[in-house]
């Protein structure tokens, strides 16, 4: 049922936005006690003791950690600003594949050459990826992150955004400083809980973590990254990676290609793409074997790619499409690869995060969309923009631009409220 070409679920979804804009005014000031403070973490850390102790740790381990657990407001402010979110792609690359990036992956690639050749024999994924991973994630070890890794999960666990999954880190995180892995002075990594040279989150570290160096109990906080780097490729096994496959590639699409046959991540057999006449960048042809969807990125106006399996391999590192192409472009540029051919649209800018939110809303209105309004843009976002564009006549590309949100005002007219917290 639709009412002003709005479908009724929409409009639903649309009281429920409001309803939840509200109920911070109706609570007032008791919000500056229940949220965004010391005396409100230590009020939450109470009730989460006792689900601690269910989950397994002891009151040892508690008495321990949890009384000097801080509140840290900077954690949350960048939660809501992560660079594969709110930049561009175009922008993430320019600093995630920097030459300064790629020389020091480079001079790693030398430097590790024996410990890369005993993790590929054990774990056979590209080299020149895992190098990629440590690039992006601690700069090849330089910047693993000195943010206390239990005060950071302990702030996302009280916070709304996000809670079960991050006081599920939280657990894990308490786990390991109780089996003695790590000192909680010696736990630091980034604001969301990730620590080490490879980044892990405390479930990746306890399902997939594996002592390489021989030490008995995986290290990948200490200055030899044998660890970590195995780690890595350890878990990218087991995401799916495929030997002697590559991530992806850059191609050039005719004139007048139909956009509507990408961002579904539907494969094709390659040599259906190329009856479709599609080349590598540089003209040459695809290669005959193979099989791989075709990506957009930046819309029709920027690069387009073909990605394979070993895509959705890194995608489980971090969903983000800006960090999986950023991954295997380095990867790519640290083995002496030239850079993109074709130009981004850098004339576009990024939408902010109330327009993202705004967007994903409006989709909700129209019915393509039952994600979250969190203002991120992941698949299921890109997936409502495309149905969108193809129902109003726009080229189906699924690039969530300013283009398709001033559609969406357009078609639905009245200012549609923003929601800033969202519930797991």
């Amino acid at each position: 049922m639709k009412l002003s070409g709005v479908p009724l679920r929409g409009l639903i979804a649309l009281l429920a936005l409001c309803l939840v804009l509200l109920a911070p005014v109706a609570r007032g000031q008791d919000m500056a006690v229940e949220t965004g403070s010391q005396a409100g973490l230590e009020a939450w850390l109470t009730g989460f003791r006792a689900r601690a102790l269910t989950a397994g740790i002891t009151e040892e381990t508690l008495n321990r950690t949890l009384p000097g657990l801080r509140f840290l407001p900077d954690v949350i402010d960048r939660d809501r600003k992560q660079d594969e979110f709110t930049k561009t792609i175009w922008d993430y690359l320019d600093r995630a594949v920097s030459d300064d990036r790629i020389a020091a992956g480079q001079k790693a690639l030398k430097k590790y050459d024996a410990l890369l050749d005993a993790i590929e024999a054990t774990y056979p994924v590209d080299r020149k990826v895992v190098l990629a991973i440590w690039g992006l994630e601690s700069a090849y070890g330089a910047v693993r992150g000195d943010i206390p890794t239990l005060d950071a999960l302990a702030t996302l666990s009280y916070d709304a955004r996000r809670a079960v999954f991050f006081e599920a880190e939280l657990i894990a995180a308490l786990q390991i400083v109780q089996d003695g892995v790590v000192q909680p002075s010696d736990f630091l990594g980034s604001w969301a809980g990730a620590s080490g040279h490879t980044q892990f989150m405390p479930s990746s570290y306890q399902a997939t973590a594996v002592s390489f160096a021989g030490t008995g109990r995986p290290d990948i906080w200490g200055d030899d990254p044998a660890d970590a780097l195995a780690s890595a490729a350890a878990y990218l096994v087991k995401a799916g990676w495929k030997t002697g496959m590559n991530w992806g590639q850059e191609v050039a699409l005719p004139a007048g290609f139909d956009v509507a046959q990408t961002g579904s991540r539907t494969q094709r057999p390659l040599a259906s793409w190329a009856a479709l006449d599609l080349t590598l960048a540089d003209g040459s042809p695809l290669p005959a074997e193979g099989w791989a969807a075709l990506l957009l990125p930046a819309g029709v106006r920027g690069p387009a790619f073909l990605v394979t399996d070993n895509f959705g391999a890194i995608e489980a590192y971090n969903r983000a499409d800006s960090y999986v192409i950023a991954v295997g472009h380095l990867a790519d540029r640290i083995g002496g690869a030239g850079p993109f051919r074709h130009d981004w649209p850098r004339d576009l800018r990024a939408l902010t995060l109330p327009e993202r939110q705004e967007m994903q809303t409006r989709l909700m209105a129209e019915g393509v969309y039952s994600g979250e309004a969190d203002g991120k843009v992941g698949p299921l976002t890109l997936g409502a923009v495309k149905a969108f564009q193809r129902a109003q006549g726009m080229a189906p590309d699924s690039y969530a631009s300013l283009e398709v949100l001033e559609a969406l005002r357009a078609r639905q007219g009245a200012a549609i409220p923003v929601v800033s917290v969202v519930q797991d």
